[in-house]
């Protein structure tokens, strides 16, 4: 019997346009009514999430960040944390202005970046299409270094950085490596996603990584979950579509990865669904609990 089932975001939970489908909300639904806990867990600001979560009905704890964060929805406070501090943050900074590539960074409650490309341009898509109160803060400055290092926090969730070029993406990600007290996660394929212009799809496809604080992970921040409520590990099915989410469907008493997810996921997994823009995670919701 499974207590809690924990949901990616981008590529598994949401379709190529960043939408929950009416089926999946439904199915969601009927799940929370059996008493089992839905969590999503996303590399997302937590603003971003706690939306969705919202909108699910998913609305006892999230996690944002890759694992940052596990927040208590009920009770408006942060359980757990693990950030990246300004320190380190001004200094990936550095070293992608020094190789001229694009990166954007991410605290509690929005996104900062030099300009509207690649995942904050999807974001800003999004943004298009929520209410004010729901759309995700994005702030667009000119020096990103002096910003950061004027800002009144301590706290970074943590940094994507993103190029079309996988040979100037995977030579900034080597050198990322050699900074200390980080986690560069690996991701060999590109991010494909799609957004609506009037009556055309513009497509966005590039590689990408994100660095966060040592030993963040989402499994990490599920376990801290499954200790609060008394979940054993067989108890959990966790879905997922990318690199991020390697841990928490190895670990997990079920995990499932996406039809469109790398080998490197899919070899880790107990079954593969179909894809998110086929209600992947809904079919197996309703073939294994309902």
């Amino acid at each position: 019997m499974y207590k809690l089932v924990t949901v990616d975001l981008d590529g598994t939970l949401l379709n190529r346009y960043g939408e929950v489908t009416e089926h999946t909300k439904n199915v969601i639904k009927e799940v929370t009514e059996k008493g089992i806990l839905v969590v999503l867990a996303s590399g997302r600001i937590s603003e971003s999430v706690l939306t969705i979560a919202k909108e699910i009905g998913a609305d006892k704890y999230y996690i944002s960040g890759n694992g940052s964060v596990v927040y208590d929805i009920q009770n408006d406070k942060i359980l757990y944390e693990n950030y990246l501090n300004k320190e380190k943050v001004l200094e990936i900074i550095e070293l992608c202005e020094k190789n001229s590539i694009y990166y954007n960074i991410y605290t509690e409650n929005s996104v900062i970046a030099k300009s509207l490309n690649y995942n904050v341009a999807f974001y800003n898509y999004e943004n298009t299409k929520k209410s004010s109160d729901k759309k995700t803060e994005i702030n667009i400055v000119e020096d990103v270094y002096d910003y950061i290092k004027n800002l009144d926090t301590d706290k970074f969730l943590k940094i994507t950085i993103c190029d079309e070029s996988k040979i100037v993406f995977s030579s900034i990600v080597r050198k990322l490596k050699n900074i200390s007290n980080i986690d560069v996660l690996d991701v060999s394929h590109m991010s494909q996603k799609k957004i609506k212009s009037g009556t055309k799809e513009i497509s966005v496809g590039y590689y990408y990584t994100e660095v966060s604080s040592k030993n963040v992970d989402k499994w990490y921040a599920i376990e801290e979950i499954m200790k609060i409520e008394n979940i054993k590990r067989e108890e959990v099915m966790s879905f997922g579509d990318n690199n991020n989410d390697i841990l928490m469907i190895k670990n997990a008493g079920r995990g499932i990865a996406m039809g469109h997810s790398n080998n490197e996921v899919k070899k880790v997994a107990d079954f593969i669904t179909t894809t998110n823009d086929e209600d992947g995670v809904a079919k197996v919701l309703e073939d294994t609990i309902l």
